[in-house]
């Protein structure tokens, strides 16, 4: 039953307001890392042999920054606001919200310390030593005591959708990081994995590809069933579709981490099993893609001005793109030619830069001025401006790697009559360079659009009522 106007309650914004900003602060650091770590493979000397600025640490500390930085502060905002709307309640207990908030925050700088300093289990997005390992595992703890409290006790029967991708997220990421981080510390910085060889490899992509499907994606895709309908002022078109989406989504994305140790150890029944469940894997993240572009039927001229919804389509025409290319790549005579290439870093920012950091982008701008008592962003021209930058240089960066990709896997394997090879390795690094250095420039733009977006955030913060969000009429901050 709806809530009526007169008894609408008042929200609990502080947590979404901290994450918030913390998102758009740890989105700037962490793509700054990126394009240090994208300088550096142009000209390897470019930080002095400085240990702490090498890239085998730098890139670890980029990972994290804008995956569990950047894009995990953006998943605790915008479920913290999505799930208090959605079911007409304020958050459950909100000191463990505050907590949340903090110990992430703590876990991050850890990261930002202790990765540069070398500290390291050498996992592939799970670097993090124990100690910060048991930091999470707390944390996130509390994260989802808030949000299945917050759920508990709402005011409507119904559970909408988005809060299913959002519960999705946070129980798959608990199970995963639990298995996956399993070790033996043999001193307080350093830990060996509780699995030997092979099975460790298996554990870790199960993780890892596991982080890519309900960190990245259904977390976010609970952001795309939330503002892309607030943002259009429609419904989502089929929510017939959005559960079934939701199903087959999470049942599929389980059992396709094999297909990151083709032609390895693994056996190849294991290898087939993850090629074969990444293929089925196309239909349901293509139905939610066509879910979320469908809900504009009928608002299409809303594109045209609003740059919000620019961020949120073309976040989801990347996301259709990455997610028709990973199966593609999954295949094994495909993966053949892909694997250990520059092909695999353009798909993977495809993914990144083109799905989490778009939808995070246009979620982070409908979600902020209503935190700080406004209706819009302090500037709508800096919104289009960083739509553009952010556009041209994911194009930019993406299309780089992908000629680079191709153009290594046929060089590594181009051979002569004799069945020497036709290129030494080095050779194929020389003919990389010019690409490499076009993704930095790619990188140079998306960073100088997030650039754009801290300054846009700044002044709409700056232009907020003295008296704070908090104190609006409840009906207003119920809208919001």
């Amino acid at each position: 039953m709806a809530a009526s106007a007169s008894v609408a309650p008042v929200y609990d914004d502080d947590p979404v307001r901290g994450f918030a900003l913390a998102a758009v602060l740890w989105g700037v650091v962490g793509m700054l890392v990126g394009v240090i770590i994208a300088a550096q493979l142009a000209w390897p000397d470019l930080t002095f042999g400085i240990p702490w600025l090498s890239y085998g640490r730098l890139r670890p500390l980029h990972t994290n920054a804008v995956i569990f930085a950047f894009g995990g502060c953006a998943l605790m905002a915008t479920s913290f606001h999505v799930v208090q709307r959605t079911c007409q309640v304020r958050l459950f207990a909100p000191w463990l919200a505050r907590f949340t908030f903090v110990g992430w925050q703590l876990v991050i700088v850890a990261a930002a310390v202790t990765l540069p300093l070398g500290y390291t289990q050498g996992k592939e997005y799970a670097e993090l030593e124990w100690p910060i390992d048991v930091l999470i595992t707390l944390v996130w703890v509390a994260y989802a005591i808030v949000f299945f409290g917050t759920i508990g006790k709402r005011r409507v029967r119904h559970i909408y959708v988005a809060n299913w991708f959002f519960g999705a997220f946070i129980l798959a990421v608990a199970l995963l990081h639990l298995v996956n981080g399993a070790a033996m510390p043999a001193s307080f910085w350093k830990s060996y994995s509780a699995y030997a060889g092979v099975q460790d490899a298996m554990v870790q992509w199960w993780y890892g590809h596991n982080a890519v499907g309900f960190f990245l994606t259904a977390g976010f895709l609970g952001m795309m069933y939330y503002y892309i309908p607030k943002q259009t002022e429609r419904p989502v078109y089929s929510y017939r579709l959005s559960i079934v989406h939701f199903w087959a989504l999470i049942f599929t994305y389980m059992w396709a981490g094999p297909h990151h140790l083709h032609y390895t150890a693994l056996p190849d029944w294991a290898q087939s099993v993850g090629m074969l469940f990444s293929l089925v894997l196309l239909a349901p993240s293509w139905g939610g893609m066509i879910n979320g572009v469908m809900t504009l039927q009928g608002a299409w001229h809303k594109l045209r001005d609003d740059p919000i919804l620019k961020f949120l389509i073309v976040a989801l025409s990347f996301y259709g793109m990455s997610t028709f290319e990973g199966p593609m790549m999954s295949i094994k005579t495909v993966n053949a030619l892909s694997h250990y290439t520059d092909w695999t870093v353009g798909h993977v920012h495809a993914g990144a830069l083109g799905w989490v950091g778009f939808i995070t982008m246009g979620s982070l701008y409908y979600l902020i001025p209503r935190m700080f008592g406004q209706t819009r962003m302090f500037s709508v021209k800096a919104i289009e401006l960083h739509f553009w930058i952010a556009t041209l240089g994911v194009v930019l960066y993406i299309a780089a790697m992908w000629i680079a990709g191709v153009m290594q896997g046929l060089m590594w394997r181009a051979l002569n009559p004799d069945g020497t090879l036709v290129y030494s390795f080095v050779e194929s690094v020389k003919a990389t360079f010019p690409f490499y250095v076009v993704r930095l420039c790619g990188g140079l733009l998306y960073l100088s659009g997030m650039g754009v977006m801290a300054w846009n955030v700044a002044m709409t913060v700056r232009a907020a009522p003295r008296t704070g969000a908090a104190a609006l009429p409840a009906a207003a901050v119920a809208a919001a």
